[in-house]
């Protein structure tokens, strides 16, 4: 060995011991510091939101960001650290379809006790940290004042804003809507919606079952639609029809034919095909008795378009009953007017009456899911509530059609079908075929509500922790790692949040701790206003809004933009 090269080896020699005595190597000498965060989950099942099966570790928080992931126990301190073994750790939930925010048209639309609402508790509860509102072309027709005010009071979950198509077509047309609206109506409507995507607007929802959007036209809805694509907004659409027929229809006033649900999921394929923009058929579904096992049709269709490069998705919610059905009435409104019971005495005494009554109460019951699936609810004889109308027009001898009859006469008298009835009007063999598509996220459709309110669906509370307990874990339609998922990354990528939906690092630190052996809905139909089990703890942009299974009541959330 040359003296040179000895005095090289020496060099690097000392060079090294210097680094090992400095901690820089860290085999010896002082320890280096230990990274401080504000909170650290440790011992977690972290479900990251894409679907991949979950990994033993940690998660740090830090200034209301995911600061690491990973095996981060002894190397970091945090001002609060919290065990969660044996449990699991996810992205926030996002809902990608409510009404939780659509009436916030005005500041003191919540006040007092009501005030509590703006925390939205009944989401929050269920390890929701962000709601897309103003859904089904609800809400105002300027999103300025309605963002102004959540921002003011602040809200549990994030918010994302659509701007609703009944909404526009309403302030243009005003009561001149029965129409087709015309191009220069088209025009000002589609102002609006550039200004809302202007001003951070998600997209634009559509209630095409509802009025006014009824008379709108396809031409009409492409030529909105286009306002959203140089934003990456999104087109949410309510259906026109949700079966063979829209929930408007009556047999013996209004003509057979379409739409049907699948003339709108094609209308909608269409309308992304020619605008060029993401599309999401909402709350989709297979609804009447009649209509029942549909969802085949409804996914290839879906499915034959996206592989020809269409971007269309769907939501659904993980129950057998809408929530139109909460208040299901089976006679026609021609039928009852406003004295229900005294218009349907009139009725009766009128041959021809009667039979246009039979026609359009038995198409009522087969949309509602058929006798036996509609329930007595309230009525002023308690002997009846909780019983089928299938088991009551037997116990009397009677077909189901003459039952809704004697249910008027017999019940509430100012009351539109004399009951408050549900019915159960979709087929869980759907509901299943549906969730196990890719494209179809999670959705309550609900809205916000506090116990005390009154009667509400199940979904305002259950939603999601239904969908895991349920349909993940006890009949296996899809992995619990793919409900997360469709919870998470799916509506985060639909609705193009880049900074939530994951847990990953220097992403939003909106977080959920469940409990795999607990976790379901309370909520049932007779009392909904339960909070769903096994949600421990619930974190929106790092601030506990549920904590050791308490709500905080803190209100965190931003109303995000997409500017």
């Amino acid at each position: 060995m040359t003296p040179r090269v000895l005095a090289s080896r020496m060099s690097c020699f000392l060079a090294a011991v210097i680094l090992v005595f400095s901690g820089v190597v860290g085999l010896a000498g002082p320890a280096s510091e230990k990274a401080v965060y504000d909170i650290l989950f440790v011992n977690g099942k972290i479900l990251d939101g894409t679907g991949n099966p979950w990994s033993y570790g940690d998660v740090a928080v830090k200034d209301g960001r995911i600061a690491a992931v990973g095996k981060l126990r002894g190397e970091a301190q945090a001002a609060k650290t919290i065990d969660i073994k044996g449990k699991i750790l996810a992205p926030g939930f996002i809902d990608i379809h409510t009404h939780a925010y659509d009436n916030v048209i005005r500041e003191d639309v919540w006040t007092g006790t009501d005030e509590a609402r703006f925390g939205a508790p009944n989401y929050v509860s269920q390890g929701v940290t962000t709601v897309v509102s103003n859904s089904c072309g609800y809400g105002p027709p300027d999103l300025k004042l309605q963002r102004e005010v959540l921002v003011r009071k602040g809200t549990g979950p994030n918010v994302l804003l659509m701007i609703g198509h009944n909404a526009v077509r309403r302030a243009v047309m005003g009561a001149d809507h029965r129409r087709p609206a015309r191009p220069e109506e088209v025009e000002k409507m589609a102002a609006l919606v550039r200004r809302a995507m202007e001003e951070g607007a998600a997209g634009m929802s559509s209630g095409l079952e509802y009025v006014p959007a009824i008379w709108s036209t396809k031409d009409e809805i492409v030529s909105l639609v286009r306002e959203l694509v140089p934003f990456d907004g999104v087109y949410m659409a309510h259906e026109r029809s949700s079966g063979l027929t829209p929930m408007w229809h009556v047999p013996s006033r209004d003509k057979p034919g379409p739409p049907t649900m699948i003339e709108n999921i094609q209308e909608l394929i269409e309308v992304s095909e020619e605008a060029g923009a993401r599309v999401v058929a909402s709350h989709i579904k297979a609804r009447g008795a009649d209509f029942w096992g549909a969802s085949g049709i409804l996914i290839r269709m879906i499915n034959e378009a996206r592989a020809r490069g269409v971007d269309i998705w769907a939501d659904a919610y993980p129950y057998t009953t809408s929530g139109s059905d909460g208040s299901a009435v089976l006679l026609p409104d021609w039928a009852v007017g406003r004295s229900p019971k005294e218009n349907l005495e009139a009725v009766l005494r009128d041959p021809e009456k009667v039979k246009a009554l039979e026609t359009d109460i038995r198409a009522a019951i087969n949309w509602r899911g058929g006798a036996e699936n509609i329930l007595v609810m309230d009525y002023p004889h308690s002997a009846l509530i909780g019983k089928s109308l299938g088991e009551l027009a037997r116990s009397r001898g009677l077909s189901a059609v003459e039952m809704a009859v004697r249910l008027q006469l017999e019940g509430f008298p100012h009351r539109p079908g004399g009951a408050r009835l549900r019915g159960f009007s979709l087929s869980e063999a759907d509901i299943e075929a549906f969730y196990r598509q890719p494209w179809v996220a999670t959705s309550s459709d609900g809205s916000i509500a506090l116990p005390g309110d009154g009667p509400v669906h199940a979904r305002f509370y259950g939603t999601f922790p239904r969908k895991i307990h349920r349909y993940a874990m006890e009949r296996s339609v899809l992995s619990v790692e793919n409900a997360v998922r469709s919870m998470t990354s799916l509506p985060a990528a639909i609705c193009g949040l880049r900074d939530r939906g994951m847990v990953r690092e220097g992403l939003r630190a909106d977080l959920v701790v469940f409990d795999p052996s607990t976790i379901g809905d309370t909520a049932t139909f007779f009392e909904p206003h339960q909070y769903a089990a096994g949600i421990e703890f619930v974190l929106v942009s790092g601030t506990f809004v549920v904590e050791a299974g308490r709500l905080t009541g803190k209100r965190p959330g931003t109303v995000l933009t997409r500017r």
